[in-house]
């Protein structure tokens, strides 16, 4: 093992920060040999087999090209739970988590607690955050949509394996099909990255990650945010409420664009770093 975190920090040293090259390491050994973190520390004599030195390499071939440590595992952790992730859907990030937290608390300090709610996450992709309320929010019936047929499978095995009971509908929510349907609690994380801004942001995000789900037309960055806001003044029921995880930078034109839409009680929220990430809105 001590071969292989050598040879891992010669090819990544110029590349990423020590301490990234740390974390890849204890992460790749846990997935090469199936050993726990303490087992990888009080065996770092053991001598890797042919096929995981071959594995290994492959991992840091992958790193050196930055592909995302998470899609190199195949999941990754939100909110306490786990979650598979491959190219088809976007990374969670922390700031969601935040998200998610402000929801739960919401919902859980408000008379909404003595009744099943009715969630609906607009673009799920990985599900992350669909699950994670369901979760926390057992009385909860949550529903999740998606354009995206690949993203929806890896939603609906995330689902599966964190043992919870989440409807997913496919759907545009550019185009959606016309109901009745009534949610409690609409919630997106909708693209919102300008084009122009690609290239200031990481190869490992532009390269990898889905453009569907990250990125909008310069002249239109609200795109998504209209859609929605519209699609949940239909489909909110009384007192409902909307939540968005927002670009930083977008923050009062998105506050401008719920109130002009018709919605009143609008909240914006910092995350943890100081900067407008997320608004709530009211029906």
């Amino acid at each position: 093992m001590q071969n292989f975190l050598s040879t891992l920090n010669n090819s990544l040293s110029n590349l990423y920060p020590e301490s990234e090259i740390k974390y890849f390491g204890r992460m790749l050994l846990e997935k090469i040999t199936g050993f726990s973190r303490t087992e990888i520390l009080a065996g770092k004599n053991y001598t890797l087999t042919d096929e995981q030195r071959q594995k290994g390499q492959e991992y840091i071939e992958q790193l050196t090209r930055f592909v995302p440590i998470q899609y190199i595992l195949g999941e990754t952790e939100f909110y306490g739970l786990k979650f598979n992730v491959n190219p088809s859907v976007l990374i969670p990030r922390p700031e969601t988590e935040e998200l998610v937290e402000w929801i739960i608390n919401d919902l859980q300090f408000s008379n909404s607690c003595t009744h099943k709610s009715e969630i609906l996450d607009i673009g799920t992709g990985s599900g992350c955050i669909a699950i994670a309320l369901k979760k926390k929010l057992t009385y909860a019936g949550v529903s999740a949509m998606d354009i995206s047929d690949d993203a929806l499978a890896v939603a609906s095995e995330n689902a599966e394996m964190n043992r919870v009971e989440v409807e997913f509908l496919k759907d545009n929510i550019l185009n959606p099909v016309v109901n009745d349907r009534k949610w409690n609690v609409i919630v997106s994380n909708p693209p919102y990255i300008p084009v122009n801004e690609k290239s200031e942001m990481a190869d490992n995000v532009v390269n990898f990650e889905p453009h569907l789900a990250l990125f909008v037309p310069d002249e239109d960055p609200l795109l998504f945010y209209r859609a929605i806001a519209a699609y949940a003044k239909q489909h909110l029921a009384v007192d409902g409420k909307l939540y968005f995880e927002i670009h930083i930078e977008q923050a009062e034109n998105c506050k401008k664009l719920l109130e002009s839409v018709g919605f009143n009680d609008i909240t914006l929220r910092k995350d943890l770093s100081g900067n407008d990430r997320m608004i709530s809105a009211k029906i």
